[in-house]
Parts: C-alpha cells; structure tokens; sequence
C-alpha cells in the first residue's frame, strides 16, 4: 500500500504534519510518502489567471501523487473554523486538474489543535465535501489539545484516544 500523508497548513513547525506522517507511519506499508505544502507554492487561484496562464505545475505535480496512492491521509489545520489559506487555494487549484482529485481513494482525515476541539469545525468540512471530489472517506479522528496529547517520540500520550486512533488504523487496514 502506497501512502500519501501531509498536514493541511504551511506552519514551517506544523503539528498537523507532525500528527499526519506518525498516522502514516502506523500502518504495515511498502511506501509513506510524507508531502509538505511549502514544496508546491501557488498563486492565489482566479479564473482569469487559470485562464491567461493555464494551470500551474505545482497544481498538476501534486494531483499525480495523489493519483499515485492508495491511501491519503490528511490532518487539517483549522483557520476560523475552515481550511487554512494554503490548502484551500491548492484544494481549487488541483480541482481544476480534475474535478474528482480523490476518485476512488480511501481518505483518513485527522485533525488536531491545542484546543480541546482538536480542529473539528475543519474536519466537518472536509467529511462533506471530500466525497464530491471522489473520496472514500475510510476514517476520521480528532486529536484534541495536541501539546497535551502527544509526543514526537510517544505519540498518542492519552490511552483512550490512542486506543479510538488505533481502532480506525486497524478498520482501515481490514478494508
């Protein structure tokens, strides 16, 4: 199984990219392939500029790794109770590579935030839109208050949630 992670923002020290590659790393995979949003920089999406210039390599370089996977997984970073900026605009940008960026591939969608909230609002979102483009939303978890609750060298500290997280690693893997 070829799998895809990134955290959904731009934060040079991003705890959603943190928490999206330990998820990738749990799984029994040949492949993980951890992306960062800063490696696919994109002018803000407009019609005129797709129209004018048409669409931008990074646009179409980062549909073909999704098209490469058989998993993505995805840890939003919850802006005002959205997408952050960054990924909204590589979200349009990449629709417009293909409409169904997602077709036919298992989504694990996470979040988490230091609230106790864990980046839910963000999550609720992309639970119902993802499914318009394709998506087959496999599982989805929250992680809240992140500083709390995890450690690059423990992980999930917690051992309710850690147990919740594992139970939808296992449900996936069983697909």
């Amino acid at each position: 199984m070829k799998i895809v992670a990134f955290g959904a923002s731009n934060s040079k020290k991003s705890i959603n990219k943190e928490f999206a590659s330990f998820a990738a790393n749990q799984f029994n995979s040949t492949s993980v392939e951890v992306l960062d949003l800063n490696d696919y920089p994109l002018p803000i999406y407009s019609v005129d500029l797709e129209t004018e210039e048409g669409l931008p390599e990074n646009a179409v370089l980062f549909h073909q790794k999704l098209k490469e996977s058989d998993l993505i997984i995805i840890s939003f970073a919850e802006h005002n109770g959205s997408y952050a900026v960054v990924f909204k605009n590589l979200f349009d940008w990449v629709s417009r590579v293909e409409l169904k960026m997602f077709e036919d591939k298992k989504l694990f969608l996470l979040s988490t935030a230091p609230g106790p909230r864990g980046g839910m609002g963000v999550l609720e979102h992309a639970v119902d839109r993802f499914p318009r483009h394709g998506a087959v939303i496999s599982a989805v978890y929250t992680l809240p208050q992140y500083h709390q609750n995890f450690s690059l060298e423990g992980g999930i500290l917690d051992e309710e949630l850690k147990e919740k997280f594992l139970e939808k690693v296992s449900m996936i893997e069983n697909i």
